[in-house]
């Protein structure tokens, strides 16, 4: 007997997921939600638990009570990610950029930088956006670039900045909206690539910069490990890689039809 549960169910359970996690994110209480959307506290604990089927306006009033774009609101994983919508995470030195464009380049689809969509969103430097507004102003620049990333690309492959992960919103979102891949490789690699390509970031002057990419890579892993596909570079061709990439995203879509 199959344990599958219908669309519509898990279109519901993806809803209920979402507003909790928006809910909790925001700061707000089930009473206040509730009274801001302008229905009963006993009707968002259904939504919450998944037992109700909100209507379109009862959507758009619990999306302006949480402060949210009703088309985000409605952007639902249990409506399936995107095949072919791809995020690249991973520490700085993974192989992030170089895989994801040669990755977006064997599929014929775009490949972008979210620091580039901030920098120009912002005006500013990824540097002096830290510079001026600090790591929060940073975060949130991040949360809205990549909002802008998604409204813009139904496929795509896109390389994200490793701390994304320090938000659990924005990480939440890009885990619901994209097929995750983290590129994994050994300490030593990760470091030899980032000297190479001159940006030590944010190791800059410290001597015991090794410990403290180590420290880093133990701290975000977790996080890393729930991405949907895993990948170690290390020791390995770029063509090698990205085959091996395709081969894995080729068997994620035969079990996603499964």
């Amino acid at each position: 007997m199959s344990h599958s549960h219908p669309p519509a169910r898990r279109l519901l359970e993806a809803l209920a997921h979402k507003v909790r996690q928006t809910r909790h994110a925001r700061g707000l209480s089930l009473q206040e939600t509730s009274v801001k959307a302008g229905f009963s506290r006993r009707f968002l604990v259904e939504i919450e638990a998944a037992r109700a089927n909100p209507s379109i306006g009862k959507l758009a009033a619990l999306a302006d009570a949480l402060c949210l774009p009703l088309r985000e609101l409605c952007d639902l994983p249990g409506r399936g990610v995107p095949t072919h919508r791809i995020a690249m995470i991973g520490l700085r030195g993974a192989g992030k950029s170089t895989v994801g464009f040669e990755l977006a380049k064997a599929l014929e689809i775009p490949f972008s930088e979210l620091d580039d969509v901030i920098q120009e969103r912002a005006g500013l430097t990824v540097s002096e956006i830290f510079e001026l507004h600090g790591s929060e102003g940073y975060r949130r620049l991040e949360t809205e670039s990549l909002e802008e990333w998604l409204t813009r690309h139904g496929s795509g492959v896109l390389a994200v900045p490793g701390g994304v992960v320090a938000s659990p919103y924005t990480y939440e979102r890009l885990l619901g909206s994209c097929r995750t891949v983290w590129l994994q490789a050994a300490p030593e690699e990760h470091m030899d690539r980032v000297v190479a390509q001159g940006d030590l970031r944010p190791m800059n002057s410290h001597p015991e910069a090794m410990e403290r990419l180590m420290a880093l890579l133990t701290e975000r892993s977790p996080q890393y490990q729930r991405a949907e596909i895993k990948l170690s570079t290390s020791g390995k061709a770029l063509p090698q890689i990205v085959g091996e990439l395709r081969d894995l995203i080729d068997a994620q879509d035969v079990l996603a039809r499964a």
